[in-house]
Formats: structure tokens, C-alpha cells, sequence
């Protein structure tokens, strides 16, 4: 059964929010904080420190250039994204998160893909609106804010005018998302797992817990609950993603307390069912298996039970 209905959200017909940013001159003072901040980059909650103006390499291995490995629509997200066009996705190489279990780990943990200048970022945007895309949707852009958003402003000089999406593991630094706030229009984050030493086990950051609480709150103080067009097109506000992962029955439930108690029950929320064996999964055994049905029809009952009702099944 699919919960997710138009007339659940609130109708709103609106420009994104960039726009007024960068004629208020916002974004441009967005972009000289961020770029200064590079050469000492404390972005995300690695805080690697390194120069990435130099090129010198973090954990998200990425330097001055972001790297792309995809740009296309892309017709396999959520139904408000999608519509009847596509969301237009940017795949961003390399990641802060690294999780071990990664379906996109040629991507995310062995770099595949290719670098491109704020340019040709801002093309593949504007490319992206006039093939239809109903939004840009930036995946795994945690690392590379400083380079979207001198891009946006090219791509917005160029006529980009819609929606604009930050599709993101929840492992973002509340400091760096304040940049955003009137300039991201969507936040979509994926909020994995409560359990501290499974976050150390899968991605080396047992703080992972703590820190997305803290992201999506923020997030959701920025853009609020989820906003529809009239023809039920996303145009403001916040999707969470939880992935049900095996055994870790328990970990959902505390997801979707916090979600319901914390953030708000009317909480746009996807409960993924498609978790599989991927990556390297020789530290976590526990995860080297697909999720058995009748889990994921208990997380359906623990999401309804905790009181959310805005999501897809």
C-alpha cells in the first residue's frame, strides 16, 4: 500500500530558494566563507584539515575540483521528486561517510568518475533543467558544498530555476548546512542507524548517531515539513530515507521515535526494503544478508506504531 497521497502535504507554488540569495548577494558571501574554508577544511565531521586548495587529500579524497560520475534523470526516486520528468541526479565521486556496505561502493570508497570545474558543473545542471528535470538532485554532496554552490551561481546566471536537492548520507556538520539555509530548497537525508558501534564497524564513525540527529534537525529548522506543487511536484522541505537493514529491528524504532517526537510525525519518511549484500562486508557479517520479508513489514508496523503516517511502502 502506498500511504504517500497529495493531499496529505501542503500546496505551494514558489521559486527556489537560491534565487533570492544570490540577488541579495547571500550566496556570493556563502561562497567566499567556503572557499577560505578549504584551505583548512573542517567541512564535514572528519575535519581532516587539509588544504584542498593544494589538492591535498582528505578521507573524501577529493581536493579543489568536485568529481562527478553520473548526470541524468533519474526515474527511481521518491514519487515528489520524480513526477512525470525525472529528478535530475548528479552522482558526486567519493564520499565522507564510507560505508562499507556502499551499492555504489565504485563510486563512493574507488573513485570512479571524473573531475569537472564549477563550469561545467553549472552545465550539467542547466543540461539536466531543459531535458524536463523537475529538480537537481546532488548525491553525496557533503564534501563538495564549496564547489556546488560556486556552480550554482554560474548555473543560475545561465537561467537554472528549479528546486534544488541535497541528497545526503546525514553525516553533515551543522555548521556547514547553516551556509545553506535559504539556499538548499529539499534536503533528503538518509538517516542509517542509532547503534554507535555499528557505525564504527560500518564507516568508522562512531559519532555517526549523534551527528545526523543533530544534521536533520537542522534541516528541518531551514525548510520544514515536505511542500508540494499542485501537481504534487516537491518543492520545499525535508524526506528522510531509512534503509531497513537486517537485524536492526531495534535501530528503526529508535529512527522513527526520534522522527515522530523530534523532528514532526507529519515527517515525509521512505522505509527502504531493498538492503543488500554489497561492498566489503568481511568487519560486519551480521550484515552479509538480504533482508527477509517479514522484517520489513515489521518496520511498516514500528513507523505506524511511533505515529508517522507521510511515507511510501
Amino acid at each position: 500500500m502506498n500511504i504517500f497521497t497529495v493531499s496529505n502535504f501542503k500546496i505551494l507554488s514558489r521559486k527556489p530558494s537560491y534565487i533570492n540569495a544570490f540577488k541579495n548577494g547571500t550566496l556570493r558571501a556563502v561562497n567566499l566563507d567556503l572557499q577560505e574554508a578549504l584551505s583548512h577544511c573542517e567541512l564535514c565531521p572528519r575535519k581532516c584539515g587539509v588544504d584542498r586548495t593544494n589538492n591535498e587529500l582528505g578521507i573524501c579524497k577529493t581536493g579543489l575540483k568536485a568529481k562527478v560520475s553520473s548526470a541524468s534523470p533519474h526515474f527511481g526516486e521518491e514519487p515528489p521528486l520524480v513526477g512525470t520528468r525525472g529528478s535530475g541526479t548528479i552522482f558526486f565521486t567519493h564520499c565522507n561517510l564510507l560505508c562499507t556496505f556502499c551499492q555504489n561502493y565504485d563510486i563512493s570508497h574507488e573513485g570512479y568518475g571524473r573531475e569537472v570545474d564549477d563550469s561545467e558543473l553549472a552545465d550539467l545542471m542547466i543540461r539536466l533543467q531543459l531535458l524536463g528535470c523537475h529538480n537537481i538532485n546532488l548525491v553525496t554532496p557533503s564534501h563538495v558544498v564549496p564547489q556546488i554552490l560556486n556552480s550554482l551561481e554560474v548555473a543560475i546566471e545561465k537561467g537554472l530555476q528549479i528546486p534544488l536537492v541535497y541528497n545526503t548520507s546525514s553525516f553533515d556538520n551543522v555548521d556547514t548546512l547553516k551556509y545553506l539555509d535559504g539556499i538548499v530548497d529539499i534536503y533528503m537525508p538518509d538517516l542509517k542507524f542509532f547503534d554507535p558501534k555499528l557505525a564504527q564497524k560500518t564507516c568508522d564513525a562512531p559519532n555517526y548517531p549523534d551527528v545526523a540527529r543533530e544534521a536533520i534537525l537542522e534541516m528541518h529548522r531551514q525548510v520544514g515539513n515536505l511542500k508540494l506543487d499542485s501537481g504534487g511536484i516537491a518543492q520545499q522541505g525535508l524526506l528522510i530515507r531509512h534503509l531497513v537493514m537486517p537485524g536492526l529491528l531495534d535501530d528503526t524504532r529508535r529512527i522513527m521515535k526520534f522522527i515522530a517526537n523530534e523532528i514532526s510525525p507529519e515527517t515525509f519518511v521512505n522505509i527502504m526494503p531493498q538492503y543488500r549484500p554489497c561492498g566489503n562486508l568481511d568487519k560486519v557479517p551480521e550484515l552479509n544478508r538480504g533482508l527477509y520479508q517479514d522484517e520489513y513489514d515489521e518496520a511498516i508496523r514500528i513507523a505506524k506504531e511511533e505515529g508517522l503516517f507521510n511515507f511510501l511502502n
